[in-house]
């Protein structure tokens, strides 16, 4: 089954021809729609922490990035720090698995080390066509700080590695500095969070970079691939300047939206829009809506109107000008306005990264504590009935 965008587009011209054939198993579309009565009928709301500070051998877990596989493996990705809760210094990038939806997890995976440097920002995309696993990431010598990086004293290299059996193993990472990142480009990340497949199979992946150590210098981007990740090129970067982590949606209308981290200072999230598949972008105005406390945040695209009567796209942050109050937004308009909000924890929160799952449950990861946000890194599962307070229910249209 294929979680990317490409299956909520493809479902309407798979309800017609169930009309008339008996359901055989693709691995690029589900073989059945469940029933309203079975969708709504779920468990409402499930947590668990899946990342704990202090085990593992790791001081802090963070930067989680979350992705579902054709096989409705959940794939759960974070930052395991070993010598403190910075940004660098002796960094892996970790993963655990969980094959029956979030219920349960594996042990905890070390996808990319390199000794005592930094390895991290996961930015993972399942392919539909073919089921692989890509992985976009970064690194920097453990040594240097982001702060060192943005005024020219050290490189930030952009990496990609990929798995073709569910996760459980991971190839050897590829430096792609070449096509992905222009020379005068310091800092940069990608994600952290899910990327996106298009309607027309390229692959995007939401990016950030600085080109010095001023607001004003730092710039939202995204890289893509046509090619099914063999190659990955830059795409466009949003004109304007003070972004810089963001996540990418489809539109209905083919249209790519692009949330964006701001250092404007106004506590509010900013968008661009593209027209032609993420090589050039609008400049970025500010969502009154969508308060943040300088933070990362997480967006997706949850069900389109042909397949469940209404286009909706989710949004997760802290809602607020502090670290705290994780929520999730619904739009019903293409992320124009949030018409929803439930609050999934008032206390200490910080990044996040959400995901559909195959009975069409939300899941997002996300960071959480009492004390600060960095304690644990949490799997939270719920159900569309959940979120709107039973205001709103998925209606198949078979």
């Amino acid at each position: 089954m294929n979680f990317t965008l490409r299956l909520f587009w493809m479902i309407p011209l798979f309800i017609l021809l169930s009309l008339t054939t008996s359901c055989t198993t693709s691995s690029k579309i589900s073989p059945n729609i469940p029933d309203a009565a079975w969708l709504n009928n779920q468990r409402l709301f499930h947590q668990q922490t899946i990342f704990a500070s202090g085990t593992n051998g790791y001081h802090t877990f963070r930067i989680p990035a979350l992705t579902v596989t054709q096989r409705g493996t959940i794939l759960a990705f974070c930052e395991g720090r070993k010598g403190g809760r910075g940004d660098s210094g002796d960094i892996d990038l970790v993963l655990r698995r969980s094959t029956d939806g979030g219920e349960s997890w594996g042990k905890l995976q070390v996808v990319w080390d390199q000794g005592e440097n930094t390895c991290g920002n996961p930015a993972p995309v399942v392919d539909g066509d073919t089921g692989v696993i890509w992985l976009l990431m970064t690194y920097n010598d453990g040594k240097i700080s982001e702060s060192q990086i943005n005024k020219g004293g050290g490189s930030r290299d952009v990496w990609a590695t990929h798995s073709d059996d569910d996760g459980l193993t991971w190839a050897p990472p590829v430096k792609i500095n070449a096509t992905a990142k222009k020379s005068n480009w310091r800092w940069y990340a990608t994600g952290p969070c899910h990327g996106i497949q298009l309607q027309s199979g390229r692959l995007v992946i939401p990016c950030d970079h600085s080109t010095g150590p001023e607001f004003n210098q730092w710039r939202s981007h995204v890289i893509y691939s046509d090619d099914h990740g063999k190659t990955w090129r830059m795409g466009g970067e949003e004109p304007g300047a003070f972004t810089n982590e963001s996540s990418v949606v489809q539109l209905a209308d083919g249209s790519l939206y692009l949330n964006m981290r701001s250092y404007k200072g106004d506590h509010r999230r900013p968008f661009s829009i593209s027209h032609d598949e993420g090589m050039t972008w609008t400049k970025a105005e500010s969502d009154p809506t969508l308060i943040e406390p300088r933070c990362q945040g997480s967006a997706i695209r949850y069900t389109f109107a042909p397949a469940f009567k209404k286009n909706r796209i989710l949004f997760s942050n802290p809602a607020s000008e502090k670290r705290e109050r994780m929520t999730i937004r619904i739009s019903y308009d293409e992320a124009k306005t949030w018409d929803v909000a439930r609050r999934i924890y008032e206390g200490p929160s910080a990044y996040s990264d959400l995901a559909v799952l195959p009975d069409y449950q939300v899941a997002l990861l996300y960071e959480r504590g009492e004390k600060n946000p960095y304690e644990t890194i949490t799997f939270a599962r719920m159900t569309l009935s959940w979120l709107t307070d039973g205001q709103d229910h998925l209606t198949p249209l078979h």
